[in-house]
Formats: structure tokens, C-alpha cells, sequence
């Protein structure tokens, strides 16, 4: 485990932060901002909306910079999660559906799904449910996103 990653709970849920997988997209607090308010210290606050509404919003972090977990004592078998956080569940909900693919504005393009990244030298890369790939020019990791686009100010004319 990294020394910077972060755990934040409620009575119901620890929601668990990665900054080094965290591109900032921006998709956690332009959703919900009365959770993760990065101006707050600290930027997490689970009491802010319903767990519910927490959980709708760390599954859409394109990155799994954000994933959560169920506490024992929250764990109710009526509010189990249609997806867990083992990769296993998660290949198993993607299967046999589509890869959709989203561009952020003035950021990466992510795509979620069970799909496969295959090099220019035709091998597998990798064999992923959600990555997300960058349009900047400016990753470090390329073809990965690494967050480069917000230090470089990067703007797009998609809408």
C-alpha cells in the first residue's frame, strides 16, 4: 500500500482515495462536490450526501483513484452492491457488453468495459475493465493518461 493513500468512512462504507492513480478528472467533485471538495481539508466528507449517492460517484472515477468497501457493520444484504470491488465481479457485469467509450472535456478519453489493449507489436498489453487514454500529448505513460493535461492547460473544442 502507498504511504500518501487515504481511507474515509462513514458508518456504512470506507471509501479508500489513490492519488497515484488519480488523474483529476474532476468527475468526483463536479458530481458531488458536498462529498469531495479538494479546498477542504480534509477533501472527503462522507457525511455529506447518502451512501448511495457516494457510491454512484466513486464508480464513475475513470481511474479507480477511488473505490470503496463495505464496512462490517454497514453490510446489509439488501444494500450489497450491484458490482464489487474485486476485479472478478466486476469482468463478470462487463461480459458481454459493449466497451463505451467517453472523451472528458479538456481531458482524456475513458473506456470502460472487458476489453483488451493490444501494442503496436500486436501483444497483449493488458486486459482491463476502465482506463483511460490520453489526448494531450504530454503523459508520461503513454498511451495512459497520468494527468498531464491539467499542467499543461489543455482545452478541446469537444462539447
Amino acid at each position: 500500500m502507498d504511504p500518501n493513500d487515504r481511507k474515509y468512512s462513514n458508518k456504512e462504507i470506507t471509501v479508500h482515495w489513490k492519488p497515484a492513480k488519480c488523474i483529476h478528472a474532476t468527475t468526483c467533485y463536479r458530481e458531488l462536490i458536498e462529498v469531495f471538495n479538494p479546498r477542504n481539508r480534509p477533501w472527503v466528507n462522507m457525511d455529506g450526501a447518502s451512501t448511495e449517492r457516494i457510491i454512484d460517484i466513486v464508480r464513475r472515477c475513470p481511474t479507480d483513484a477511488l473505490t470503496y468497501e463495505w464496512n462490517e457493520e454497514g453490510k446489509a444484504s439488501d444494500k450489497a452492491p450491484e458490482s464489487g470491488l474485486d476485479e472478478g465481479s466486476r469482468r463478470k457485469e462487463a461480459e458481454n457488453q459493449p466497451a463505451e467509450i467517453r472523451i472528458m472535456k479538456n481531458g482524456p478519453y475513458v473506456v470502460e468495459g472487458d476489453f483488451t489493449i493490444i501494442g503496436s507489436n500486436g501483444k497483449e498489453l493488458k486486459q482491463m475493465l476502465m482506463t483511460s487514454f490520453c489526448r494531450c500529448g504530454a503523459s508520461e505513460e503513454m498511451p495512459f493518461c497520468d494527468g498531464s493535461h491539467r499542467i499543461e492547460n489543455f482545452t478541446d473544442s469537444c462539447d
